[in-house]
């Protein structure tokens, strides 16, 4: 505990310096009082008297106590807004259910093996907007931008394969991301894009999306998902389109990550704390709890004290 205005304690001795102060002769009339009030004036006999001086200087005490603001004071993590907007945009197309990742001894597809290691990084953005696009054939919310990460974390857990195709239109979701990272104005726009198939948009070049955003300030960075990629494996059915999605972020600022393992997917969230500060590794913010209510109690029970026994 300290005390905000420590040096209100300097008025404690004020009383006993009134009463040390040489009295003034009196220069005017004395004034008739009642006889009840008079009595009152009186000093009272015995231990009455010392417990009416207790009780004043008890008074006097809590006031003074009360004036020096006590305090106590708790480190606590520092919750405030950080001004950024996230916005995840997922590949939901048929080849996210391909089992090859292993999780705790146990083969898990794709988007399980995202949904484990992106739902703690939602979870842990406390101070950011964090929102989620899915898209497949098309694109769409399932969470707008919003400080609710657990409603966000939620949408994650629920989204399902299928919903809306089973293609992988980059350039959609992409674009639909864009819009939603825009929508809400702060300091910081960020688009993390996880995809593992190659884009089927014939309408738009996601590079071509990316660029556009670059210009309105968004970073985009891209995660390729699965163990086969174009560049290595062109025949591959479920082959990433790893060099649209290393473009898509070099055109917006971004960083590329090739992930082909758990273990890959949570050095990626370690790299994207990293490039992208998270807000509750922030040092902590000191918070006062003010206690001065506490001898203000204090000072009016004994207040009120003090005038019943004066009135016996």
């Amino acid at each position: 505990m300290e005390l905000a205005q420590p040096l209100a304690l300097l008025l404690l001795p004020l009383p006993l310096l009134a009463r040390l102060w040489p009295a003034r002769a009196a220069t005017a009339q004395a004034m008739a009082l009642p006889q009840g009030v008079a009595a009152l004036a009186v000093p009272a006999p015995g231990p009455r008297r010392w417990r009416g001086l207790a009780l004043v200087a008890g008074v006097w005490l809590g006031l003074c106590l009360a004036l020096a603001q006590p305090q106590r004071i708790q480190m606590v993590p520092d919750r405030s807004a950080s001004g950024r907007n996230i916005v995840i945009a997922l590949d939901m197309s048929g080849s996210m259910a391909t089992p090859d990742f292993a999780l705790e001894g146990q083969t898990v597809t794709r988007l399980d093996a995202v949904k484990q290691v992106a739902e703690g990084f939602i979870r842990a953005r406390t101070g950011d907007r964090i929102g989620l696009v899915l898209f497949a054939d098309r694109a769409y919310v399932a969470a707008p931008l919003s400080h609710d990460l657990r409603a966000v974390a939620l949408a994650l857990a629920d989204a399902q394969i299928g919903l809306t195709g089973r293609s992988t239109n980059i350039s959609d979701g992409l674009g639909l991301a864009i819009r939603r990272v825009l929508a809400e104005s702060s300091r910081s726009n960020v688009i993390v894009l996880l995809s593992d198939g190659r884009d089927t948009s014939a309408l738009l070049d996601a590079t071509q999306v990316a660029r556009l955003a670059a210009e309105r300030g968004v970073r985009i960075h891209t995660v390729a998902l699965g163990p086969e990629d174009l560049e290595s494996r062109p025949a591959a059915r479920d082959a990433v389109d790893l060099a649209t999605l290393r473009a898509i972020a070099g055109a917006a600022g971004g960083q590329t990550f090739r992930v082909r393992s758990m273990d890959d997917l949570r050095a990626m969230a370690e790299e994207l704390d990293r490039l992208e500060p998270n807000p509750s590794e922030r040092p902590p913010v000191a918070q006062a709890r003010a206690l001065w209510i506490w001898p203000a109690i204090m000072a009016l029970v004994l207040a009120l004290a003090r005038g019943m026994g004066a009135r016996e």
